[in-house]
C-alpha cells in the first residue's frame, strides 16, 4: 500500500478562543481534528516532537500556526511529524 504523505500549515487561532489555561491541550485537538478531517482516517497518531512544539511556550500560549508533514499509514491510521527542510 502506498502511504499519502504531504504538508500542511494547520491555523491554530481557535485555540486562542479557549481560556487561557486550556489553549494548548485544545491547540493539539485542532492538529488531531483536523487531520482526521482531511485524511479521512479514524485514529490519529501525533509525534512528540508536535506536542513539544506546541507546548513549548507553555499551556497558555501555543504557536498560531503549525508547519507538519501528515502520512497516511493504513487504511484508518495517520501519523503527524513535525517538518523539517
Amino acid at each position: 500500500m502506498s502511504s499519502e504523505e504531504n504538508v500542511y500549515i494547520i491555523p491554530l487561532r481557535d485555540a486562542w478562543k479557549a481560556p487561557r489555561k486550556k489553549r494548548a491541550k485544545k491547540a493539539i485537538r485542532i492538529i488531531h481534528e483536523y487531520v482526521q478531517r482531511h485524511f479521512h482516517v479514524k485514529y490519529v497518531r501525533i509525534s512528540n516532537e508536535v506536542n513539544e512544539y506546541v507546548w513549548n511556550n507553555g499551556i497558555e500560549k501555543p504557536p498560531r500556526r503549525i508547519k507538519v508533514k501528515i502520512s497516511k499509514i493504513e487504511e484508518d491510521l495517520a501519523e503527524v511529524e513535525l517538518f523539517k527542510e
